[in-house]
């Protein structure tokens, strides 16, 4: 295995935490993290948001592994210090939503090459939601799935989304799907806006621990999206959303004050899964697993105790 850089100074995760790089089925080079410690009972297979890298999970991965969980947290293509599909480094790119299933696929077996413990549990942030949704329908080998905030939607104004429907698919057709979204930028959310400004935590700690982490590390940020990227994630989107609920255990979070994804999506789907909770976290924003400690804990306790049902 080819170690590759990771960054333990900023991660504040479990002693011992490394990185590989990992080459997929098309090619690409990822980097793949692990945290694990002794007599853990099962492995988290951690699928991050748009713009995510792995050392933003360093506190996560240290309260699964308090809870007996290893961790695998992955920096998909296109992000974090993966290879890009775009020329631009700080645009956040995919060619076809489906390549991510490569990198799941690359994840579980470095996972399995590491001889982590199974069972693995699915653990799915934002777009990491999109991509683990459609992974269990392909048949993740997972006992258990947890969702956080998972990007099931997109909230838009009812304006806006027939426009970027529009947009996008005919950027697509005229060779521009390669700029950036309309109103974004390659400058990362996270250091361009204050804590007061933010829809991401309501923690002030914890929005400090991500600007930090960016300011050290720069790379490790990603601006916004291109047009290749929302046509491809609105299609995705779309097709799950006529897909019934996996037959999987499956508990999933959103806070109150969610305004990133949609909230209504996600009602809809938990409502219809077989085998599946919704729980409503009061004054939470986007990030439930990085919101205040009394939110962090209950995100973790539950998580925890869902897994520990299906060993």
């Amino acid at each position: 295995m080819e170690i590759a850089p990771f960054f333990t100074d900023i991660a504040k995760g479990p002693a011992g935490g490394a990185a590989h790089w990992v080459t997929t089925a098309d090619g690409l080079r990822i980097r793949i993290g692990h945290w694990t410690g002794a007599d853990v009972k099962g492995t988290v297979l951690l699928f991050p948001g748009r713009t995510e890298y792995i050392e933003k999970y360093g506190p996560a991965a240290a309260d699964f592994l308090a809870r007996g969980y290893a961790t695998v947290a992955i920096d998909w293509r296109g992000q974090g210090i993966s290879d890009r599909t775009s020329d631009i480094y700080n645009m956040g790119d995919v060619a076809k939503f489906s390549d991510y299933q490569h990198d799941v696929t690359a994840a579980v077996a470095h996972a399995r090459a590491l001889h982590l413990p199974e069972p693995f549990y699915l653990v799915a942030h934002s777009m990491g939601g999109c991509i683990g949704l459609r992974a269990l329908h392909n048949g993740l080998p997972v006992a258990a799935a947890a969702f956080s905030a998972p990007m099931w939607g997109i909230t838009m104004s009812t304006a806006l989304r027939p426009a970027a429907w529009v947009l996008s698919s005919l950027s697509r057709k005229i060779g521009m799907d390669q700029r950036f979204a309309p109103g974004k930028s390659g400058e990362s959310y996270v250091t361009s806006c204050t804590f007061d400004e933010n829809t991401l935590t309501t923690d002030k700690s914890m929005f400090a621990f991500m600007q930090d982490q960016l300011r050290a590390q720069p790379k490790l940020g990603l601006g916004g999206p291109s047009l290749r990227w929302l046509i491809e994630a609105l299609v995705e989107m779309r097709a799950l959303s006529q897909m019934p609920s996996p037959d999987m255990p499956c508990c999933t979070f959103v806070g109150t004050r969610e305004s990133i994804v949609d909230p209504m999506r996600i009602r809809a789907r938990m409502s219809a899964w077989p085998n599946g909770d919704l729980h409503i976290l009061d004054g939470g924003e986007h990030e439930v697993m990085m919101e205040t400690p009394d939110i962090r804990n209950m995100v973790f306790d539950t998580m925890a105790a869902h897994f520990d049902r299906h060993v």
